[in-house]
């Protein structure tokens, strides 16, 4: 049986055991589970009854929280002529087209979210391979393949999150900070719920959230009350 640490035990005694918590009281529980010396991560995982191996069962999506991530994001946006200036204009941190394709072509990837305009799609789908697998590649569904420039960016850098449903059904998102207020940490897990909910498809079966949680980086889990998350509309 692994050994588990002073620290962790610790924080498990901050919480009752098998205890099931409302996001208001989660959202406040959440600070009493800092522990490290940097401004942990909020992170939600929701498990969802769908099967992915179904297309019309892929959730996949984005969502801006209302009160951001806390993360600075770092926009690379593919595009050229008006739509390059824009997305300049925009405050994006990089801009261009072939150029841009080249230096990941040669490992040069500073930014965490891309951003292209569909006609740049050509360009972009060249380095798809380096792109996919670091969860980069621009998608219509998420809103990063767009005429919408502006938009974009500006979402990317106000807190917008991303998410996609794994093999088991599973969606993991970053939705604050552990300096977040307890009150901006419950409207972003709601914004992101009520996102969730309007995605349920129409062939999924029985209840739609299996288990919920919320931990931050170096934290042990809090059991959510799905009953009160698919209830959330909006």
């Amino acid at each position: 049986m692994a050994k588990v640490s002073k620290r962790l035990k610790t924080l498990n005694e901050k919480l009752e055991k098998g205890a099931i918590y409302n996001l208001d009281n989660a959202s406040k529980k959440i600070g009493e589970l800092k522990s490290a010396k940097f401004d942990e991560t909020v992170e939600m995982a929701v498990w969802l009854n769908v099967d992915p191996r179904h297309a019309d069962q892929m959730i996949r999506g984005a969502v801006v929280l209302p009160h951001g991530t806390g993360k600075t994001v770092r926009v690379a946006v593919f595009a050229k002529g008006d739509k390059a200036k824009e997305a300049q204009d925009a405050g994006a941190d990089i801009v261009g087209e072939n150029d841009l394709a080249e230096d990941v072509q040669k490992g040069v990837i500073n930014f965490d979210i891309v951003i292209a305009t569909p006609d740049m799609m050509g360009v972009v789908g060249k380095i798809g391979r380096i792109l996919g697998p670091k969860g980069l590649m621009p998608n219509p569904k998420t809103g990063t393949v767009t005429m919408d420039v502006k938009t974009a960016v500006k979402n990317a850098k106000g807190g917008q999150v991303n998410f996609k449903v794994d093999k088991k059904g599973n969606i993991h998102a970053g939705i604050g900070k552990a300096s977040f207020t307890s009150a901006a940490i419950k409207e972003n897990a709601e914004t992101l719920m009520k996102a969730l909910n309007r995605m349920k498809p129409s062939t999924a079966k029985g209840k739609y959230v299996k288990k919920a949680a919320m931990s931050l980086t170096m934290s042990p889990s809090i059991l959510l009350d799905v009953n009160e998350l698919v209830e959330l509309r909006g």
